[in-house]
């Protein structure tokens, strides 16, 4: 079971809820590695909201965005040391997240059925763009979130982080003609479902 991330921090540190000072990254993640457990929550607060949004996307609910969140987090607090300083952290912090959701999706997918991968039919692209316009990002967000995993897992690596069919093949042990046929049937199956509402 995977406790609050702030759990994990207050094992090692003892944490100052008022401590509030503005510093630089670089200040901040010396401070991290020194184990200051101020700095560890200020860097937890600076970076969780945008990773929630990235665990939301490949998860199936916010329980399970939670546990890819938490688990991605202690990986970063774990890892930091290794983070050169070559990109931004931000995208650093970003590319562990996914990589927690992709191992997550991986150690769960071993004990899921695949059926609904193999009976969801291809549907024509639908011309009707009024239903996607009139959408909010929460609407669509619960619609990609209700993709069955492999397609969700696709669809986010390629539409959203921009990865290709063979690099999401490789992370994800399958061929890249497996990715590109995922990736189709997620579009049909979103646009099925938004034409639909």
């Amino acid at each position: 079971m995977i406790y609050c991330i702030w759990k994990y921090i207050s094992i090692f540190t003892k944490i100052n809820a008022d401590y509030k000072s503005p510093m630089q990254e670089d200040q901040l993640i010396k401070k991290v590695l020194d184990g200051d457990g101020r700095a560890q929550k200020a860097f937890y607060q600076k970076f969780a909201p945008k990773m929630y949004g990235v665990a939301l996307r490949f998860a199936r609910d916010r329980d399970e965005a939670n546990d890819i969140l938490q688990e991605g987090f202690v990986k970063v607090f774990t890892y930091l040391s290794s983070y050169k300083g070559s990109g931004s952290l931000e995208g650093w912090i970003r590319r562990t997240v996914v990589n927690t959701a992709i191992n997550y999706y991986k150690k769960n997918a071993k004990h899921q059925s695949y059926s609904d991968l193999d009976t969801v039919m291809i549907f024509e692209k639908s011309q009707d763009v009024s239903a996607l316009d009139q959408m909010s990002a929460s609407e669509l967000l619960e619609h990609i979130n209700k993709l069955p995993d492999g397609y969700r897992t696709v669809f986010n690596l390629n539409i959203i982080d921009g990865y290709t069919h063979k690099e999401i093949g490789e992370m994800l042990d399958i061929s890249e003609n497996t990715s590109k046929s995922q990736l189709s049937r997620a579009r049909a199956y979103l646009q099925k479902r938004i034409v639909r509402k």
